[in-house]
């Protein structure tokens, strides 16, 4: 594999000359970038070491760090690292990572390294710092300003005199970064110094590449937008967003899984041979987290076995032969009274009814809404940020009072000031909409977000809105916020307006390879072939992958005979990837879009190790899985299959 990193270290007179009045040095080396990905530190570090050793100077500390250059993450790596009796400092790497360095230490920063003349540019780097990579750096005179790329006349000499106010006269919106270079030797008491520099001259001759600026600024702002990380994929939701939702013919038989929810799952409580009626109880919850399960049709109980399962291969299910009836079963009955009700009488309610979260982790909602700790915010989450699905953006249109209903309770549950209703301005109708039902309810609004996926992730969501940040390991709840699905909301208003369990769902049934898409209300226990079939069935030519969920998070379905459950908001038909694996060539963009602020690329590089104790000091258990990394990798590296292998390790160390 070619090599494209980008700097080298000093040449060791040109090193000593710079060490020469110097001393207690902390040193701080990049791991490169852009090369084939080895778990093992890049030699600089310790070359220089030896000469600094050479020339009798004391080091005081070392660090070595992926991509410093992302200042974001380096921040946060360097904080309470350097030591006090540090003096000096010095960065091996590329320019970006040593203008980083500088912006954040408090002491002179110099450079170690050479950048090298190279056409490429970290353009996803979240820094506002570039590197000309002009093979003729300044950083060391200049205080880790960079003149070339800051100044706008990219002088070397210092001020042309043309700054008012300390703003450029080339361009008003930018600092004059001579005056920024002064203002910063000044603090370190270096200013003295530098003006009795001789007088440093440009060579023109060398190359001088460009940065893309309005290109670099955009990637930028939009991966910062609201919380760190993030992509933006296609998102592919005209195929069914202006679709109304339609009832699917009611299936001649389902299987009804008994783990739709997180957690243990349900006991059966009916028998082969039993007559059921439609929301009629036939699994309860095995333990504390676990829930209720109901016959979403009337009919005959022909089999209790395992049948295939969309996530978790097989699962003990209930088979029950449709009598085209639907008879209600007598526990499903509405509350009269809904207002009246305390706020654990809502949550047994919603108990009872086996309502889960419904965007698909299925956690059970009356454990949600019996928080350890005291909330003031109750979240909904209608970005619906997942491309082609629009299953809640139908609900907001066509359910919305529902929704506001469902809110209404959450929000007596759980004894919070406020609900916010989050949708994404992909769907300014749903928006609109939302508005002007809330208009007259004080304790509600409506926040349009971004469009930004992985919006609807609980944690983003509430770093969007509230700017809390949930704690390494922690709940929503840990600041004062509980999140709702809104599919799981329109639930919560059936079962107490209704007295109807959790039976049924929207689906989103779509995709470039499905012949007629479509919204549909959807019995649970349905057959997905059924439901793929009724849409026309596959169109065009070549490989198709399926999928329940979006393209995103979703699970491929090897076989299509699997019930819809609780959580299934999408059956997805699309071409299949033949895009081969490639090894990782450490370009850093998994780790400048991964939400979380992980770093992906070891994950897929200790997977393959089967290094599980370093997948866990890297934090894996945080990971929620959103495949942003790999949706970036241009390696096209399986990166989630990986980190779901290292979960499954790390679970079962001692």
């Amino acid at each position: 594999m070619e090599n494209y990193t980008k700097f080298r270290l000093k040449k060791v007179d040109e090193l000593t000359s710079v060490l020469a009045d110097k001393d207690n040095l902390f040193i701080i080396a990049c791991n490169k970038c852009f090369k084939e990905f080895e778990t093992v530190d890049e030699p600089e570090c310790g070359e220089f070491e030896k000469i600094a050793g050479e020339n009798k100077k004391t080091v005081v500390g070392s660090a070595r760090i992926d991509f410093l250059c992302n200042k974001i993450q380096t921040e946060k790596k360097l904080k309470d690292l350097i030591p006090q009796d540090t003096e000096n400092i010095f960065v091996i790497s590329c320019g970006l990572g040593i203008q980083t360095v500088a912006d954040l230490a408090e002491k002179p920063v110099y450079a170690a390294s050479n950048s090298l003349n190279y056409r490429g540019f970290h353009g996803m780097a979240l820094t506002q710092k570039k590197c000309d990579a002009c093979a003729q750096c300044f950083l060391n005179i200049t205080g880790g300003i960079c003149p070339v790329v800051d100044c706008s006349k990219s002088l070397v000499n210092g001020q042309c005199g043309g700054a008012k106010d300390g703003k450029c006269e080339v361009d008003s919106s930018k600092d004059c970064a001579w005056e920024k270079i002064y203002r910063r030797l000044e603090k370190q008491g270096r200013l003295e110094e530098f003006l009795n520099q001789p007088v440093q001259l440009r060579d023109y001759s060398k190359v001088n590449y460009k940065v893309i600026h309005d290109y670099v600024k955009s990637v930028r702002e939009n991966r910062l937008d609201g919380y760190y990380g993030g992509v933006h994929p296609s998102e592919r939701k005209e195929f069914t967003e202006h679709l109304a939702l339609k009832r699917f013919p009611d299936p001649k038989e389902v299987v009804i899984p008994l783990s739709m929810h997180a957690g243990a799952p349900a006991n059966p409580t009916v028998q082969v041979g039993d007559t059921v009626k439609v929301g009629q109880v036939i699994g309860e919850p095995a333990a504390f987290i676990s829930g209720f399960v109901h016959s979403s049709v009337s009919g005959t109980v022909t089999a209790i076995e395992n049948r295939p399962h969309a996530t978790r291969g097989e699962c003990l299910s209930v088979i029950i032969r449709s009598d085209g009836k639907n008879t209600l079963h007598e526990s499903v009955q509405p509350r009269e009274d809904a207002d009246s009700l305390t706020p654990d009488e809502i949550v047994e309610i919603i108990k009872n009814a086996g309502i889960v979260g419904m965007g698909g982790a299925g956690f059970p909602t009356a454990v949600k809404l019996k928080p350890a700790k005291p909330v003031d915010t109750i979240l909904l989450n209608g970005c619906e940020c997942e491309p082609l699905l629009t299953a809640d953006h139908r609900v907001l249109l066509e359910y919305a009072d529902d929704v506001i209903f469902g809110l209404r309770m959450i929000i007596k549950a759980v004894g919070a000031k406020k609900g916010v209703i989050v949708i994404e301005d992909n769907k300014p109708d749903a928006i609109a909409l939302m508005q002007e039902k809330t208009a007259g309810c004080s304790n509600m609004e409506v926040v349009a977000a971004k469009t930004k996926y992985p919006q609807g992730a609980e944690k983003m969501l509430i770093k969007r809105v509230t700017g809390r940040q949930v704690p390494r390991g922690g709940l929503p709840a840990d600041v004062g916020c509980v999140v709702s699905n809104i599919s799981t909301t329109k639930a919560i208003a059936d079962a107490i307006q209704k007295g109807m369990p959790l039976i049924e769902r929207v689906v989103t049934v779509t995709g470039e390879r499905l012949k007629n898409p479509g919204n549909y209300i959807v019995k649970i226990g349905t057959n997905t072939k059924d439901l793929i079939d009724y849409c026309g069935g596959v169109t065009g030519d070549g490989e198709v992958t399926v999928k329940a969920g979006g393209p995103m998070m979703g699970f491929v379905l090897s076989d299509t005979n699997v019930p819809i459950m609780k959580g299934s908001n999408g059956i997805i038909v699309v071409d299949t990837d033949h895009t081969k694996e490639q090894p990782c060539i450490k370009c850093g963009r998994c780790m400048d879009v991964c939400p979380m602020e992980l770093s992906p690329l070891y994950f897929a590089k200790f997977a393959d190790e089967k290094n599980w104790q370093g997948m866990k000091e890297k934090n894996v258990m945080d990971c929620i899985e959103c495949r942003c990394c790999e949706y970036i990798c241009s390696s096209k590296i399986p990166l989630v299959d990986k980190i779901k292998a290292g979960k499954n390790e790390v679970r079962g160390m001692k």
